[in-house]
């Protein structure tokens, strides 16, 4: 099989094997989105999701954001690990939003990886999810299953981002990166590949 027909099968198997792609993070707007997915760096989305109804119902805008000071967005995250540079991230974010972007998150991956700790995984998370434009997002999930499928041999994710966006089918990228995701927390985890419990077993590389 061509690395473009193991993408496919991938694609269809992991809809078989779960059908809802949806984000694991909770999230009520774009900026919310924004906000949580640069929390969830080097931390779990569960741990995420406990935090921000709070975070959110104090800070509701970017501008709310831009006013506040790093100390007191602080307190509202300190279990999510790196606190204090994701902090200061938010509060600079809130006020890149407000001066150049009239306080709306922008629509474009290359305005989006211009906020302060904002990448590109987590631009194309919102481009993908907000906007409803093809998206790969390269989290450590997709590194890892998608080089045990055989899809590539590379480590560097921005690399990885553009062999997927050639094999796989532009309208199924994004959802494929939330199904891949939910795969690699059940079964092709970082620990152990369940093998004989996987969807994909008949045409990965790491089992045949």
């Amino acid at each position: 099989m061509t690395k473009k027909q193991i993408a496919l099968e991938a694609v269809e198997a992991l809809k078989r094997e779960y059908p809802d792609a949806i984000c694991s993070l909770t999230y009520e707007d774009p900026l919310q989105l924004l906000i949580a997915t640069r929390l969830a760096a080097q931390c779990t989305d569960a741990r995420v999701n406990m935090v921000t109804p709070a975070l959110f119902e104090r800070f509701k805008t970017a501008e709310d954001f831009a006013n506040a000071t790093y100390d007191e967005v602080a307190e509202y995250i300190k279990s999510c690990g790196l606190y204090k540079t994701k902090s200061r991230d938010l509060v600079e974010l809130g006020k890149m939003l407000v001066s150049e972007f009239g306080g709306e998150v922008p629509q474009t991956l290359e305005d989006l990886i211009k906020l302060p700790g904002i990448g590109r995984k987590t631009a194309n998370l919102v481009m993908g999810d907000i906007f409803h434009q093809p998206a790969v997002v390269v989290d450590t999930h997709c590194i890892r299953i998608t080089r045990r499928l055989g899809l590539h041999n590379e480590k560097d994710a921005k690399k990885i981002e553009f062999i997927l966006r050639d094999l796989l089918p532009e309208d199924e990228s994004n959802d494929f990166c939330h199904r891949i995701v939910l795969h690699g927390r059940a079964v092709c985890t970082a620990r152990k590949a369940m093998c004989e419990n996987c969807c994909m077993g008949e045409f990965c590389r790491k089992k045949i």
